[in-house]
């Protein structure tokens, strides 16, 4: 217990966040993440590499792609913008009008992320919002790193046409 908590715990926002991301959905990525845990447990005999948050993540877009299969049929919903509670009081540089554009730009980016396929979703999610290495998210993901590289620009101008289009329409 205490291998699998010195080496999954400090991953299991990242593992939540993927999960929450490629759902869609808060409760079932709650779900994923428990699930994902539990395999990552289950199966600590078989873990000899030395990259447990790949090896985690990959267990988790596994559960994730698992949950979207079974409850395929229903609508994808956009993230709504979450904060910490600590974030919530303004430093002396936040004032009202910059925490509104914050917000609101907010708001767009994750209706522009949500609109992209799950592939595309995906390596954006591991690569800006986990900051993982182009060789850890072919570990992820289980692709060639040069697939990594040319999805991830895929990915990048398809999230920038979904902004332009969402930008287009206020």
């Amino acid at each position: 217990m205490k291998r699998f908590e010195a080496l999954f715990a400090p991953h299991m926002d990242a593992a939540y966040n993927l999960a929450r991301w490629l759902t869609g959905n808060d409760a079932a990525a709650r779900d994923v993440v428990q699930e994902s845990a539990l395999r990552a447990f289950r199966f600590l005999d078989r873990y000899t590499d030395d990259n447990p948050k790949a090896w985690l993540l990959t267990i988790v877009r596994n559960e994730s792609y698992t949950w979207l299969k079974a409850s395929a049929g229903q609508r994808w919903v956009a993230i709504g913008d979450e904060l910490p509670e600590d974030d919530l009081a303004l430093s002396h540089n936040q004032t009202p009008e910059l925490l509104a554009i914050h917000s609101e730009n907010a708001v767009l980016i994750q209706q522009a992320l949500s609109a992209l396929p799950p592939a595309f979703r995906e390596v954006i999610v591991l690569k800006e919002l986990e900051d993982m290495s182009y060789k850890d998210i072919a570990l992820v993901v289980d692709i060639p790193l040069g697939t990594v590289m040319s999805r991830l620009a895929r990915a990048r101008a398809q999230l920038k046409l979904e902004l332009l289009k969402l930008h287009d329409h206020e």
